[in-house]
């Protein structure tokens, strides 16, 4: 135990901020495993920490704790959650400061003990503490609690009293005393010397004595007399014992109201600590989730009193004085009588001063002076021995809800003056204050008053899902007071900004041909496949990289027309015109004018590095020029950066973003070159005025929209229609004026000043309609020159335009029988002058769009027209509330390389990337994900020189001809509020998050495992006996429902049918070697009910399809292949279906006399049986959607209910009698299937998302396994369907109920989960009214994260983090069972590929996570199912999605079955038993257009692959050439069939080459010829020699290392796959280029 000493300084060195916080959404479910404390959190404390806090009061919930009080039976999620918390502030910075107990006892204590009257409570809490300790203490270092000493002191033996004390301190480590209670015993009336000597020894400064409770003693001594009369209150050494209030009152009594109420100007003392608080009942939220219990008050009845032993425990238990402090009373003496409150027992009564202002609270006045006196009044009574600091850790007042609620100046003024007190008292009085606690950091829920009351910092909205949290003006002044360390007022400081180095300028470049060079980026891009364009890339930026937000002034500053400013044209145009959505104006806009404090508390929450924004020219310049200067514009803006500065933001300057000076147009504004010197003045003023603080400058934002829409479409100010002539005479202008400006700053400021300088152009991407049509080719070419060449050719090349420009125009206008171009020309001058006029390029880019050539109009004389083309949407896309701006992310990687390709890979700055969405969040966020991980595949994988990231907007504002109504911000501005409040949205959260990180660093989940399954893993394929079998009628084969809902006109696409299938009826033989092949352990097939049951009783047994299935199961023993077999695949026999199939309760009892034959005839065969497969497809997609067989839609609200009801029970009842009957002789297992997606809220910062992602899997998971496995629905299922019956008026729920019997007789029915996982989806609430269906019930709607990769099948995404979470869901909610996954698998549509990346992709990562549930996670996985073994008919799709590790050649009438290239790599996994660490190289990267070696060149894999396969091409000749003249050339012995290469496991010196090859070293992958007779030595001498697997470079490297004299030898071909991602047929490119292997290669 550390000394009082040691605990007290670490305390005080400590610079820490105190702040208690919990979400108001806080919840610890155990559902969310990923998310054990509210998603949010963390960035929340980051945040805070940003803010300079460095400690967060963490208080415990007892009740959610130990619902029950006894720590013998924790609710462990809870545990978990407060666990998670603590780690999540230690990583973020913040030092968790723990309360053990609040307000919150159990109720179960409540109601067991009473209040804390209790003894029994007492020890209760003791056993809490001890168990809080436990589980917490490594995580936290601070507590709240106390200690006191209970001292017996007998008068007849005094003098050994010192000596106990002194032995009890150094017992207690040195810890002050409190000795709370002392007790006097043999002690005389007149016994006062003794009474003296014990003061004496209290005084003692060898002790450290806190203080002690006489109350006892003096009481037995006529102490009024005997102080006097012995001059004790004469004594020095017991001045202490004064009464310390009446020595407050002393010191303050006298003061006038004016000193009383003096405001000092002056800071805290260096260190001290900020904090805001809120308190876990009032914001957690989840008050009965997870088993919290309830919390009650307690009565007291009587003072209890403490033990000695008590006393002494409890006794300086406490490293500082923490306070809460709201409000004063003035109180005079009363008789209280009995009345049993503190001011009946204590004789007094309390009020309130009639002058003293009130609040929404009936309890709180603001009283700030009481704050320094009662700080004086602790410091001196309790704290003048020991001098422990004092921590105020609560004070504030509420306003009312309606009232007040943004705009809070009472608040405001009640912080200020109260944290004024506390300062005095620290300055003044010289108390120990070293925190301050503002109640509370956000709106709660505030007891009895519920949310009426509102104390927050922030505004919470209640009535909105999400709680969005928005900034009172509470919070900046709060923010301000932290910033200033108090009241001092502000010295004047110079700003100054980080130093740049000084940029080279850019080397001039010659003009771009026709097309231009950039053309291989679309040879390089356009022909990639979906997998690989869509593929996530994550990494990183590189260090430094900026990060940005961006605005502009007339966009969001409003104050028109205050302090000066002069009017632009856009003041004209929205003053003017109703073309403009609500009539809006920028009048007032976001109003930053006037709310630069809340503005810069944004963007140091955000956490941006960069923020990027426009000087209004005419808020500096009312006019335009010098001689109209406003200096309050200029103070304006210098107040902003200096901000920035501050906050380490740095500035990035745009000196015109269109707002005109409207006294400049009235002069022909940009149509006169005399704006070239205008602006170039306006330049030049900024320049010297900001330009020691600004280090980053853009002229001018997108030229191209200044002069197309100003001056061409009209449809912008300054609203000139004159498509074919001005907007190229204004672009000249521009073009020319920026490069004054840039010259300018070049010549005077840049040695000085240490910045750069460019310009902001627009670009959208354009793509070919037909990349392999070369005038389409062109066409995108000229479409980019026209809008990003038409500025940065000049600029960034030769400074003239493109020659793709000159040429259009130029012979446009010759055609029109014009004497010259329309274009304008440089002269020579002036292109040296412009060229090279930008130290790096700025580009703003938002959207693609697909071109193709096309003859455009001669008149009327447009720009648009000279440009030869037609423009369209890109179709695949997501669509933005912007009409033709669609989401399109891979646009951006490929404009990035194309700038890269044409101006001298220069760096580049994107300047604005943004979407407006129309109503949800969600998108915007979609929106940044999938662009900037665009970005940043130009930057890690093309090399594009990226340095900087600017999202557009800041926050919602002005948008130009929108209005507001299409909104760009990351922060909500409420336009409706004169007062203008901003809130962060979720896409703030986002970016932030993205920031943080600077990237998208590989997370967890993508991150491979290395390890084995256990031995006895079931590695399986699967099939289902409708999609494979075919021979529909053959044999005396009944009719199933699938039977006659194929033959049905319209249920099948293109008419499709299971008549034949895969033919497996036929082809048990073909199908049992290529389960061989794929090298399995188990085969999961189906039975047809109605082959063996033909109408589906027992009464008509077909024994030829019973011997069908003893057939196959005998081959499939024969190959060592245990099955697994599944009862029922969907395809009841239709005559059962005729007597109303799964909604006639005799179902059950026929299903159990099928399962019985089929226990009976094949048990013996058969060890592991499963009832069902997917019975929620049953139910829902058969009798609600009514798109599977039965296809039945007309009782979409009872019958798919119904239909569970009873497959439920016919699973128990078939369960019940193989466990009855024919477990004991046949040793098998029997389960049922269950599918079911993973679900997460779509959007994290919601509660409302988590409830109906948890609904989504309530309601399909669980509505068939919990019944089976805790028994009954679960509640949420049956809570939500009887509370939507009764509300529709029905008697009783749709839901039918299990009597007691049957769930007793449910329950347990399972030896193992079945578990069939494709997908997950991101889930949130959806309300369908009165519309009565299971879709309603569950009322939740599902989509996809768009950057998930696709399949051929709509509703199946690639996401492989699902299985592990929903296997672990599976661990938690049903105690961990024995897990089959018996279906898993990706889907591909289209042109025959048998190299199926993608499904080796899918499989690699699903099974890796599979194995990380197993390995870290601790779930219980028996075996894993690839579906499927064979493309066969997929259902209502038919044969248009293919599922199988091995194609079928439907166009063969034998039905060949080929192996994909996922055959290879799944029988890799499977020899491996996993991904084995020992000799496996790191996991392939999923990337595309890698730089590969061929031949000596890099090429991408595209080109590589071409040229590999003519080198195959050329080789193959030679081979035949060299046949046929050298008759020593013989086929080697050891050449092989490949169907015949050997497969063995990889044992002994024998490795898995990995995942880059996956196979074997050993394994014969590719044929070739050697002369005869060739001896091989160690170390493939026990392999054939002519192997060459793909991972070519080691094996052939081999030859090397064992001296092997190997002899020239022909590569004929290439394996169909085993290598993909280091490679697919690239695997070679390295031997071929290789000049080391040129040996052995003919």
């Amino acid at each position: 135990m550390s000394s009082n000493n040691e605990r007290h300084n670490r305390i005080q060195q400590e610079t820490q901020l105190l702040l208690s916080f919990c979400r108001a959404d806080l919840r610890c479910p155990e559902f969310q495993a990923s998310h054990p404390v509210p998603p949010g959190s963390k960035q929340y404390f980051e945040y805070l920490q940003s803010r300079g806090v460095t400690h967060f009061k963490v208080p415990l919930s007892w009740a959610q704790l130990l619902p029950t009080g006894h720590p013998s039976q924790p609710q462990q999620a809870v545990v978990r959650c407060y666990q998670t918390l603590l780690k999540q502030l230690l990583e973020a910075g913040l030092q968790p400061l723990v309360i053990l107990h609040g307000w919150t006892v159990p109720e179960s204590l409540q109601s067991r003990y009473g209040g804390w009257e209790s003894q029994e409570l007492a020890q209760m809490f003791q056993q809490y503490a001890e168990f809080a300790f436990q589980e917490f203490a490594p995580l936290a270092h601070s507590w709240m609690d106390f200690l006191s000493v209970h001292i017996d002191y007998n008068c007849a033996i005094s003098s050994e009293f010192e000596n106990e004390l002194r032995n009890l301190q150094i017992l207690s480590g040195n810890l002050p005393i409190l000795i709370y209670e002392m007790s006097a015993h043999d002690c005389s009336p007149n016994d006062y010397q003794l009474l003296g000597d014990f003061l004496n020894v209290l005084m003692d400064n060898g002790l450290n004595i806190m203080g002690c409770d006489m109350k006892d003693m003096l009481g037995k001594l006529d102490t009024e007399d005997a102080l006097v009369n012995h001059g004790i209150s004469h004594h020095t050494r017991v001045t202490g014992l004064r009464n310390s209030y009446q020595t407050v009152w002393d010191k303050f009594k006298s003061q006038t109201t004016a000193e009383r109420d003096l405001f000092l100007q002056e800071s805290f003392p260096s260190g001290f600590q900020w904090a805001t608080s809120s308190v876990s009942f009032k914001t957690e939220g989840g008050w009965s989730e997870g088993g919290k219990g309830e919390t009650s008050d307690s009565v007291p009845a009587k003072l209890p009193v403490f033990t000695p032993t008590e006393s002494q425990r409890i006794l300086g238990t406490a490293d500082f004085f923490g306070l809460n402090h709201y409000t004063s009373r003035l109180v005079n003496s009363s008789d209280g009588g009995c009345t049993p409150s503190p001011d009946g027992v204590g004789d007094f009564h309390a009020t309130v001063d009639p002058t003293w202002s009130s609040t929404a609270s009936d309890w709180i006045y603001p009283v700030p002076w009481g704050l320094r006196r009662l700080l004086n009044y602790i410091s001196t009574e309790y704290l003048s021995a020991n001098k422990l600091p004092v921590y105020i850790t609560g004070n504030g007042m509420p306003t009312d809800y309606s009232v007040d609620s943004l705009t809070d100046t009472s608040r405001m003024d009640y912080m200020r003056s109260y944290i004024n007190e506390a300062l005095k008292a620290t300055l003044t009085d010289g108390v120990d204050v070293q925190r301050f606690t503002v109640q509370s950091l956000m709106d709660g829920f505030e007891a009895n008053q519920g949310y009426s009351q509102r104390f927050g910092l922030h505004y919470v909205n209640f009535e909105v899902g999400s709680r969005p949290r928005t900034p009172k003006q509470s919070a900046y002044l709060y923010a301000e007071i932290i910033e200033q360390n108090g009241f001092s007022s502000q010295k004047s400081k110079k700003f100054k900004a980080a130093e740049r180095p000084l940029t080279r300028r850019l080397a001039a470049l010659p003009p771009s041909e026709v097309p231009s060079q950039a053309k291989v980026v679309w040879e390089k891009f356009s022909s990639q496949s979906n997998f690989d364009r869509k593929m996530y890339h994550y990494g990183t930026f590189p260090e430094g990289f900026s990060w940005g937000i961006s605005s502009s002034a007339y966009q969001i500053e409003g104050g028109w027309n205050a302090d000066g400013k002069g009017p632009s044209i856009w003041d004209r145009f929205t003053q003017t015109t109703n073309t403009i959505p609500d009539k809006a104006n920028g009048n007032v806009a976001c109003d930053s004018y006037n709310k630069l404090n809340e503005d810069l508390y944004m963007l140091r929450a955000l956490r941006v590095k960069s923020y990027r924004f426009s000087l209004s020219w005419s808020r500096i310049f009312p006019d335009g020029t010098r001689k109209s200067l406003n200096q309050k514009g200029v103070d304006y803006y210098n107040r902003l950066i200096d901000g920035l500065i501050a906050y380490n933001i740095e500035p990035m300057v745009t000196l015109y973003h269109w707002d005109l000076p409207e006294a400049l147009q009235k002069v022909n504004g940009w149509e006169s070159a005399e704006m070239i010197d205008i602006f170039n003045d306006y330049c030049d003023f900024c320049f010297a005025t900001f330009g020691d603080r600004v280090k980053f400058w853009i002229t001018i934002n997108q030229p191209q929209t200044i002069a197309w829409s100003g001056y061409g479409l009209g449809n912008m100010p300054p609203n000139v229609v004159d498509p074919g002539y001005r907007p190229y005479i204004v672009a000249h202008n521009l073009i020319k004026a920026h490069a004054k400006a840039y010259h300018t700053y070049d010549d005077k400021y840049r040695q000085s000043q240490g910045g750069l300088i460019s310009i902001a152009l627009n670009a959208d991407w354009f793509e070919p309609a037909d990349v392999n049509v070369v005038r389409e080719v062109v066409t995108a070419d000229r479409a980019m020159q026209f809008q990003l060449g038409w500025f940065a050719h000049p600029i960034f090349k030769n400074g003239d335009y493109p020659d793709a420009l000159k040429w259009q125009v130029g012979n446009k206008s010759e055609i029109q029988s014009l004497p010259q171009s329309r274009l304008p020309s440089f002269t020579e001058e002036e292109k040296n002058f412009i060229k090279g006029t930008a130290d790096v390029f700025c580009v703003n880019h938002y959207t693609t769009r697909v071109v193709s050539y096309f003859t455009a109009a001669l008149q009327p004389h447009s720009y648009e027209s000279d440009q030869d083309m037609r423009e369209a949407e890109e179709p695949d896309s997501p669509t933005t509330a912007i009409p033709n701006q669609k989401a399109v992310a891979w646009g951006l990687r490929r404009l990035l390389n194309w700038i890269k390709e044409e101006y001298g890979d220069p760096e580049i700055y994107i300047t604005e990337n943004g979407a407006a969405v129309e109503w949800d969040d969600f998108e915007r966020v979609m929106f940044y994900k999938t662009y900037i991980d665009e970005a940043l595949k130009a930057n890690n994988l093309d090399g594009v020189r990226l340095r900087g990231y600017t999202a557009t907007a800041f926050m919602d504002s002005f948008e130009w001809l929108h209005g507001y109504k299409f909104l760009f911000g990351l922060h909500h501005v409420d336009f409706t509020n004169p007062d203008r409040p901003r809130t962060p949205k979720y896409s703030a959260h986002y970016y932030y998050n993205i920031i943080k990180d600077n990237g998208f660093p590989l997370p967890d989940d993508e991150k491979m495992l290395h390890g084995h399954f256990r031995e006895d893993f079931m590695w399986s394929s699967a099939s289902a006996s409708y999609q494979i079998e075919g021979g529909w009628r053959a044999d005396g084969k009944g009719l199933s429902i699938w039977d006659k809902f194929a033959h049905s006109p319209s249920k099948i696409l293109n008419d499709d049918n299971g008549d034949i299938a895969c033919d497996s009826y036929n082809k048990i033989e073909e199908d049992v070697a290529i389960l061989k092949q794929l090298k399995v352990s188990h085969y999961r097939f189906s039975l047809s009910w109605p082959r063996v049951l033909p109408d589906g009783t027992i009464n008509n047994i077909n024994e030829a399809g019973i011997n069908y299935y003893q057939r196959l199961l005998d081959a499939l023993h024969a190959a060592n292949i245990q099955p697994q077999v599944t009862l029922y695949h969907w395809d009841l026999p239709q005559a059962i279906e005729d007597y109303g199939g799964f909604l006639n309760d005799s179902f059950v009892k026929l299903f159990r006399d099928y399962a019985d034959l089929m226990f009976d005839r094949l048990g013996d065969k058969v060890k592991i049986w499963i009832t069902f497969n997917e019975p929620l497809v049953v139910a829902r997609h058969g009798y609600g959607f009514g798109d599977f067989a039965p296809g039945i839609s007309s009782g979409p609200d009872t019958l798919p209910y119904i239909v569970g009801h009873n497959l439920i029970k016919a699973h128990a009842e078939a369960w019940h009698l193989y466990n009855d009957k024919y477990r004991a002789k046949q040793n098998g297992i029997i389960s049922i299937t269950i599918s079911s997606d993973w679900s997460e809220p779509r959007n994290p910062y919601r509660q409302e998302d988590y409830d109906a992602a948890r609904r989504v899997v309530e309601f399909t998971l669980g509505w068939f396994s919990h019944p089976i496995f805790n028994g009954d629905y679960s509640e949420i299922m049956k809570t939500r369907i009887r509370d939507r019956s009764l509300a529709a008026g029905l008697p009783q729920s749709r839901l039918p109920e299990f009597t007691q019997e049957e769930i007793k007789r449910i329950k347990g029915t399972h030896d193992f989960f079945g578990l069939n996982q494709y997908t997950s989806v991101l889930a949130f609430p959806v309300d369908h009214g009165n519309i009565a269906s299971l879709e309603a019930d569950i009322g939740a709607a599902t989509v996809p994260d768009p950057t998930w990769l696709d399949s051929a099948s709509v509703w199946l995404k690639v996401t492989p983090f699902g299985i592990r979470r929903l296997l672990n869901f599976i661990k938690n909610e049903y105690g961990n069972p024995p897990i089959i996954v018996t279906e898993n698998g990706v889907s591909e549509q289209g042109p025959i590929d048998l190299n199926d990346v993608h499904r080796i992709y899918y499989y690699e990562q699903y099974i890796n996570q599979v194995l990380k549930a197993y390995l870290l996670d601790g779930v219980d996985v028996r075996g894993y199912t690839a579906w499927s073994l064979l493309d066969n008919l997929e259902w209502a799709s038919g044969f248009s999605q293919r599922f199988g590790l091995f194609y079928v050649n439907r166009s063969d009438p034998n039905l060949p079955r080929v192996p994909k290239s996922s055959v290879n790599f799944y029988a890799t996994v499977i020899k491996c038993n996993g991904f084995p660490e020992s000799g496996v190289p790191e996991p392939r990267v999923w990337s595309n257009n890698r730089a590969n070696k061929f031949l000596g060149l890099d090429l991408s894999a595209d080109d590589a692959e071409t040229g590999l396969y003519t080198t195959f091409a050329l080789l193959i000749v030679a081979v035949v050439g060299v046949i046929s003249s050298v008759s020593t050339l013989q086929p080697s012995p050891h050449s092989l069939p490949l169907a015949d290469a050997p497969r063995r496991r990889c044992v002994g010196g024998s490795k898995c080459l990995g995942l880059g090859a996956h196979v074997c070293t050993g394994s014969l992958l590719v044929a070739a010829w050697g002369p005869a007779g060739t001896s091989l030595q160690a170390p493939l001498a026990s392999a054939p020699w002519l192997l060459v697997d793909p991972i070519s470079v080691a094996l052939l490297s081999s030859f090397q290392e064992g001296g092997t004299d190997a002899p020239p030898m022909v590569l004929l071909g290439l394996l169909h796959s085993g290598c993909h991602g280091p490679g697919s047929p690239a695997c070679l490119l390295h031997v071929l280029g290789d000049r080391a292997m040129a040996p052995y290669i003919l």
